[in-house]
């Protein structure tokens, strides 16, 4: 299977591609339009700045191109965030495939803050879609971020941290996942599976 890695300047790309070699799978990291367009699976991973990633994407003009893609796509953390309306992390427009807006956690308790990172495992609950097959309700996925997509029509899995928010989403051939498949152990490489058998 021919796989892509959206190249942009975003993070973590080399735990993708282990993760993806101990499935089997070689994939390619790349920023080249035919490359991306002819793969049977995309990966858009990130951890990162949206509005800097933002940028990156439009000067190489992979904004256009991701938005276009029929195959199916998968976004990683920032790549989920990116893939929604609108992210609070620089008032940046992002790419609008999914139906939400990114923002950023806060909390008004000034004698029980929280941190921020939210950083470690949570479970996630409420799961649809095949991109869940095999993942019980309320396993444990890992996080790393401080900015959240809010809960839609699309959310297909769900995940607490001060508020309730999603885990995952999808919309057509696109789906994204706050957290990291690619640290989250058996589960983690279950969901990366099933995003590369999904038709």
């Amino acid at each position: 299977m021919k796989v892509a890695i959206i190249k942009y300047n975003a993070g973590n790309v080399q735990s993708v591609l282990y993760a993806l070699q101990r499935l089997g799978v070689n994939a390619t990291v790349t920023d080249d339009h035919r490359e991306i367009t002819d793969a049977e699976r995309v990966i858009f991973p990130g951890v990162g700045n949206a509005a800097s990633a933002m940028d990156y994407l439009k000067n190489k003009e992979l904004d256009k191109l991701i938005v276009s893609l029929k195959q199916p796509v998968l976004g990683i953390c920032l790549g989920l965030q990116l893939l929604c309306n609108f992210s609070e992390e620089g008032n940046t427009k992002c790419l609008g495939v999914f139906d939400t807006t990114v923002k950023r956690f806060g909390n008004n308790n000034v004698e029980d803050p929280v941190k921020i990172p939210h950083m470690g495992w949570n479970n996630i609950y409420h799961l649809s879609s095949p991109l869940m097959d095999g993942i019980g309700e309320n396993s444990y996925l890992y996080f790393v971020h401080s900015y959240y997509a809010g809960l839609s029509q699309q959310t297909i899995a769900t995940t607490d941290y001060i508020i309730p928010f999603s885990a995952a989403i999808r919309k057509d051939n696109f789906f994204g996942v706050q957290f990291h498949t690619e640290k989250s152990a058996r589960d983690g490489e279950r969901i990366l599976s099933n995003f590369l058998k999904i038709i």
